[in-house]
């Protein structure tokens, strides 16, 4: 692992690193902050998972998320969205390929070889973490934004205590019935859709649900509502009588300004649950 820069973040540490991945069989980049506690010992850590065409850069310049983290002595984990550089596969969209592996181990050519962003995130980075810097993986919660928010519920409802708590922003909550989702999964895990059930959080939240809370915040003014589809998500939970909250926030929209704005909670959300 190579450290590409380090600053002092609200009493801790902004990171950003830079490593060989077996997994996706590339570079990766991932950030991470510390908060000033794990100075003293393993601290809990919350992880973002951002959206589409974004980077590990993202979240970690725009959420406003460092200075509530440090407040509850949470690390943050901002991962790449996709595995990069030359020789791995890209498309010319920019919802498809690098930028937006949709949190999936691909199946199909040409991305298998490279887009595995599921055994990325829930094994080989975890590992790497541990073992690198002082985080306690016995208390995980997680987070993210659009595709990330989907890929947040996905993992959360598939890897049963594992999360303490999830959160989403702006899910990608029906993916299985919708223009974003039915285009990736199939290009990723092939036309057998009985392959794409564990990504869709609506399915999966009508099949299992989570063992914990859930927070959900959607911008009311989303321009891309009906690709998100929040209703069918909010629908499931309704039915399972899922804890959790599911918030429309009037006004808002799908940007880094939403997401910033209901930062402080989503942060307070998880540290509540991580520190139980």
């Amino acid at each position: 692992m190579e450290i590409v820069s380090e600053n002092k973040c609200f009493g801790g540490v902004q990171g950003v690193y830079s490593h060989k991945s077996t997994v996706c069989n590339c570079d990766m980049t991932f950030g991470l902050f510390l908060p000033e506690d794990a100075a003293h010992g393993p601290v809990p850590v919350l992880w973002y998972l951002s959206g589409l065409t974004c980077t590990h850069e993202n979240a970690m310049t725009k959420a406003a998320a460092q200075g509530w983290a440090a407040e509850a002595g949470v690390a943050l984990v901002f991962p790449d969205t996709s595995p990069r550089g030359e020789g791995v596969a890209n498309d010319e969209a920019y919802d498809l390929g690098q930028g937006a592996g949709f949190y999936v181990n691909a199946t199909q050519d040409p991305w298998a070889p490279h887009f595995r962003m599921w055994n990325y995130v829930a094994e080989e980075l975890p590992a790497l973490l541990g073992d690198s810097f002082a985080i306690d993986l016995d208390r995980q919660a997680i987070t993210g934004h659009s595709m990330g928010g989907h890929g947040a519920l996905t993992l959360a409802m598939n890897l049963p205590g594992r999360f303490s708590s999830v959160s989403a922003f702006a899910p990608i909550a029906h993916p299985t019935a919708s223009d974003w989702g039915r285009k990736q999964l199939g290009a990723y895990l092939g036309s057998d859709e009985s392959t794409w059930i564990k990504h869709d959080s609506t399915l999966l939240m009508r099949d299992k649900g989570f063992e914990g809370p859930i927070l959900i915040d959607q911008g009311g003014s989303d321009n891309f509502l009906d690709l998100l589809k929040p209703e069918a998500l909010s629908a499931a939970m309704a039915a399972r009588r899922q804890e959790g909250t599911f918030r429309i926030q009037k006004g808002y929209d799908h940007s880094y300004f939403f997401v910033s704005s209901f930062m402080e909670d989503h942060i307070a959300f998880h540290a509540e649950a991580l520190h139980a």
